[in-house]
């Protein structure tokens, strides 16, 4: 494993929070956008994490857990941005200008599947995991000084 392992790793998990916010962001900006560019309601998008995956593992321990075989991580990458298909909740408001003009929910207008206190929930959470991995990069920094101190 090389020095800047830990804050190259680090690096990626505050890459893909940091674009998890801006996506977590833009559900609570539109959560009452009932008519997109593309036509219909707005729907939510989640972001799909995957673990960078290392074609040639370098570092093998006899103490790595079994489900460790290849070594310890390389990061993470978002793999992609999925928008939920479900129904958003459905309002009877027949003036609206988005509102259903016929079958059995005539009248109704359907507004985003965007649950703000999920959202809120899930932005605490990718702050979170942000705050987290830049603490392992000041970790890791004040541990290489302390090494070049005692080198000195």
């Amino acid at each position: 494993m090389g020095m800047f392992t830990s804050i190259n790793i680090a690096a990626t998990g505050m890459a893909a929070e940091r674009l998890r916010s801006d996506v977590i962001s833009d559900n609570i900006a539109n959560a009452s956008t009932t008519r997109t560019q593309d036509g219909g309601v707005f729907r939510k998008s989640t972001v799909v994490f995957r673990p960078v995956e290392d074609s040639n593992p370098t570092w093998n321990s006899p103490f790595v857990p079994a489900a460790l075989d290849n070594g310890p991580g390389k990061g993470v990458k978002v793999a992609e941005i999925v928008k939920d298909t479900t129904q958003g909740r459905l309002v009877y408001d027949p003036t609206h200008p988005d509102a259903i003009k016929s079958g059995p929910n005539a009248g109704y207008v359907e507004y985003p599947n965007v649950n703000i206190v999920n959202e809120m929930v899930d932005l605490i959470s990718a702050s979170r995991a942000y705050e987290t991995n830049a603490t392992v990069i000041d970790g890791a920094k004040d541990m290489f000084t302390a090494a070049l101190q005692i080198a000195k």
